[in-house]
């Protein structure tokens, strides 16, 4: 069977793997094309029916852990080169960590899923006896792998409606962090809501923000299609940070208080700036981004007007579901977020190199195993 897979820097390619075996206690899903193994020791092959590409954090593996953007262009930082401990695998790695297929075999042993159920999976994976395991905080586990390289617990897969069509399915992901990033927030009704950065999860965090009811959203955005997207998706104001001073113009829309809740989506120094010093006294930064490098902080501004920087990572039980439960009652719409399908075939070309090099015609490309 074919699979893509992520090799190293700029290497992707199509291989034949080997076609996984349904086992006891595992089911596989439709397409017949790529592994990726899911609970109660279910195995769900080629789950990725829809792979969503992501500028920031590129589809995961199938057998090891995060490929972003950066890995591709410099070689692997986030996926191990050696045996994962949690997995014992390493690269090659196959992609896909945002996705949706539909069951189409159940080993023996599993309960709770049916030939034909169409299905989401909560992709990250944590060993359950580290310090933060130990607590309950299993998304920031010292250890975190994803989904596909194990056979892990059946609360990974989550039933997705017949209402919801599989492309959008595979958006629950992204959406989930966006959700779990808001949620990480002391958000009131009333704030002011600054997003710094309108790609793939500023944009999903825009969503849910309009879905908790805030009415005054302002997207800090370089891409003029990004910010179309931004004011499509709920933002209230726009604003291009190379046209204007970001900083004033914040200051003027909140009568120089500053934003309540800022949520830092840019993963670039200067969006962390803005960030921060958009930011109201006693009011909180939430990092959602990821760091090719480590950027630095004004902590003058952090403890003399006592602002509040906090991180969210992944997402916590019961933020798939409720994404799920948003899509399926209309309250968000992510359609608009799929910029172009593309064969695995043109993974590469038209994925990768496209989200590199036509980043603002882009925020969202689904590769289509079945095509």
């Amino acid at each position: 069977m074919r699979a893509v897979r992520f090799h190293g820097r700029g290497d992707i390619r199509v291989d034949e793997v080997e076609e996984p075996i349904c086992g006891n206690g595992q089911v596989k899903a439709s397409l017949p094309l790529l592994l990726i193994t899911l609970p109660p020791r279910l195995s769900l092959e080629s789950l990725t029916k829809n792979l969503g590409l992501n500028r920031f954090d590129l589809p995961l593996s199938d057998y090891v852990a995060v490929v972003n953007i950066h890995e591709y262009l410099a070689g692997p930082m986030i996926v191990p080169v050696t045996p994962h401990p949690l997995t014992d695998e390493k690269l090659p790695t196959t992609l896909g960590h945002e996705f949706s297929g539909t069951v189409e075999e159940i080993g023996s042993g599993v309960t709770g899923f049916k030939v034909g159920d169409r299905v989401v999976v909560k992709p990250n994976l944590f060993d359950g006896t580290c310090s933060n395991c130990s607590i309950g905080i299993f998304n920031c586990c010292e250890k975190v792998a994803f989904i596909g390289f194990s056979i892990v617990d059946s609360g990974h897969a989550i039933p997705l409606p017949e209402s919801i069509p599989l492309d959008i399915g595979a958006l629950v992901e992204p959406l989930a962090v966006a959700w779990h990033a808001v949620s990480r927030s002391p958000l009131q009704t009333n704030d002011t809501v600054l997003v710094v950065g309108a790609g793939p999860i500023g944009l999903a965090i825009i969503q849910v923000l309009k879905v908790k009811g805030i009415t005054s959203i302002i997207a800090v955005e370089v891409s003029e299609r990004r910010r179309e997207f931004a004011l499509a998706l709920g933002a209230t104001e726009v604003l291009n940070p190379i046209d204007v001073d970001a900083v004033t113009q914040i200051r003027a829309l909140t009568g120089n208080a500053g934003a309540d809740v800022v949520f830092e989506c840019s993963g670039a120094q200067a969006g962390l700036d803005t960030a921060v010093a958009c930011l109201r006294v006693h009011g909180t930064v939430v990092v959602v981004s990821l760091w090719e490098h480590r950027p630095t902080i004004d902590t003058f501004a952090v403890v003399f007007q006592e602002k509040n920087v906090i991180g969210a990572a992944l997402y916590d039980d019961g933020d798939f579901e409720a994404v799920i439960d948003e899509i399926a009652s209309g309250g968000i719409q992510p359609r608009p977020m799929i910029t172009s399908k593309i064969r695995m075939e043109d993974v590469d070309e038209r994925g990768f190199k496209a989200l590199i090099e036509e980043r603002d015609k882009h925020v969202k490309i689904l590769v289509d195993i079945s095509a």
